[in-house]
């Protein structure tokens, strides 16, 4: 027969053991509930971002290696998964950690190996030399303090003839950066001013990404050039 004592310690293993498999059946719970989230909120996003063009914009196909440069929660990292299937690599690029974290979760769960975390800095998107088709930046560019430095970074990173994609915001000319940078808007004029400063060459204006219920964002495409 067991002491009082040996009694007790078991007792409290035992409730240890419990409270730390509720914690973990909490966290496994909240996890799928996020995600479920973020789907629902994706499938809303896919009715006005036109993720399909996006795509096509980027040059995007089965095998490409890519990157989503200000992933944010990983909405064109998770679809451009998909676009480039097993064989592609996507880069999902954030100085976030916390959020890259998060990432790196849900693609593990559902099995999307083609998916690789990368946590930038302010002034390097940290991507791999002259390796990727595309890069995409949605609703970020605008944010971005050191725009030549990223800007230089993603060039290094591209491919001859690979593309830039950069969606933003748009603003009315004539104010400063600091003003744009506080009001999280950029005009396109200044955009494709630093892009071509940058080394990259512009290719189009698609039309603008947006509905009737949300102010419109422009939508443009650049181009690494190939050698001559």
């Amino acid at each position: 027969m067991l002491s009082k004592d040996r009694r007790f310690r078991s007792a409290v293993v035992v409730g240890l053991a419990l409270v730390l498999l509720a914690g973990a059946c909490a966290t496994a719970v909240s996890a799928q509930s996020d995600w479920a989230r973020l789907q629902s909120d994706w499938a809303l996003r896919d009715t006005w971002q036109r993720p399909t063009d996006v795509m096509d914009a980027m040059g995007a196909a089965p095998g490409s290696v890519v990157a989503d440069v200000g992933t944010g929660f990983g909405y064109f990292a998770f679809r451009l998964a998909e676009r480039v299937g097993p064989e592609g690599k996507v880069y999902a690029v954030d100085i976030r950690d916390s959020l890259l974290q998060q990432i790196h979760g849900y693609a593990e769960k559902q099995n999307l190996k083609q998916i690789e975390t990368v946590l930038g800095a302010e002034d390097d998107p940290r991507l791999p030399a002259a390796a990727l088709d595309g890069i995409v930046i949605v609703n970020t560019y605008h944010e971005m303090g050191r725009y030549d430095a990223m800007l230089q970074g993603m060039f290094r990173a591209l491919k001859p003839g690979g593309k830039l994609v950069i969606i933003d915001q748009p603003a009315p000319t004539g104010k400063t950066r600091e003003e744009y940078f506080r009001n999280h808007k950029l005009p396109e004029e200044i955009v494709r001013q630093d892009s071509s400063r940058n080394g990259f060459r512009f290719l189009e204006k698609k039309a603008d990404i947006g509905n009737e219920s949300r102010e419109k964002w422009y939508f443009l495409v650049f181009e690494k050039p190939r050698p001559e």
